[in-house]
């Protein structure tokens, strides 16, 4: 397990991960995402 846990942080660390982390802030930001978001969870809760 640790080691699944060392190769993500790895990822995290290279450009590439930079790069996801980056792309990931900026669909959380706009708010079609975050209604989007939220629907999900509500149907997932009502379970």
């Amino acid at each position: 397990m640790a080691s699944l846990i060392a190769r993500i942080q790895r990822f995290l660390k290279s450009p590439q991960g930079r790069r996801a982390i980056g792309d990931a802030k900026r669909a959380a930001s706009d708010p079609r995402n975050k209604a989007k978001a939220k629907r999900m969870l509500r149907r997932f809760r009502s379970r």
